[in-house]
């Protein structure tokens, strides 16, 4: 057991560790580009040409990476280890695949076979981490907090998300679908790395296999 709790707690430890580390490098590659960094799709920071775009890609893939280690970290929780491990592989999907300058969208602008791959990696990827938020929120999560924190983090996730997702498709691309986004993406970031911390530091927090030997 005791060899059990130390291995989910580095997991949980490692995963926070690198969701913060890509967002950092995320946000610093979205800073540089040119104009106002609260423009436009946050995707477009690692399109081709703009300053850092591979090391924004390469932050998404990080930020993926410790979604997966995280999805290890919680594996005992029925169904939330593969939703986040699916979030996790989309999310990387999304940053190996850039989109084109702009990153336009159907059906206000001419896209690309990388476009579509790449948007529809970001919308299902944010689809499969706000279900990670909810069974984490109604499952057998031994400790309160965790649940908590996954119901408050789906609550902003789901009205949010969809809001987003009309505007995407009724407005296109704009100031508010800007903010919208980045607002989302501070939401699944901060739960994240919340539920790494809590697992870190509550061995509680993680469920331990049935017939686990103390």
């Amino acid at each position: 057991m005791v060899q059990f709790i130390a291995r989910e707690r580095s997991l949980a430890a490692a995963a926070g560790l690198a969701v913060l580390a890509g967002a950092l490098v995320m946000l610093v590659a979205l800073v540089a580009l040119p104009g106002p960094w609260f423009a436009g799709y946050v995707s477009e920071a690692g399109t081709a040409g703009h300053p850092f775009a591979i090391g924004y890609r390469c932050g998404l893939i990080l930020l993926a990476f410790g979604g997966a280690l995280l999805a290890t970290a919680l594996r005992r929780l029925p169904a939330v280890g593969a939703l986040l491990g699916a979030a996790a592989v989309l999310a990387a999907t999304s940053g190996a695949v850039p989109c084109t300058s702009g990153c336009p969208l159907p059906p206000y602008e001419p896209t690309t076979a990388m476009d579509v791959v790449h948007a529809t990696a970001s919308i299902m990827g944010m689809f499969a981490l706000a279900a990670a938020m909810i069974a984490v929120g109604l499952g057998t999560a031994p400790r309160s907090a965790v649940r908590r924190l996954a119901g408050y983090a789906a609550g902003l996730t789901i009205p949010l998300g969809g809001i987003l997702g009309l505007i995407m498709l009724f407005v296109g691309r704009g100031a508010t679908g800007a903010w919208l986004e980045r607002l989302l993406l501070v939401v699944a970031v901060s739960w994240l790395i919340g539920t790494a911390l809590v697992t870190f530091l509550d061995d509680s927090a993680v469920v331990k296999p049935r017939n686990a030997v103390v």
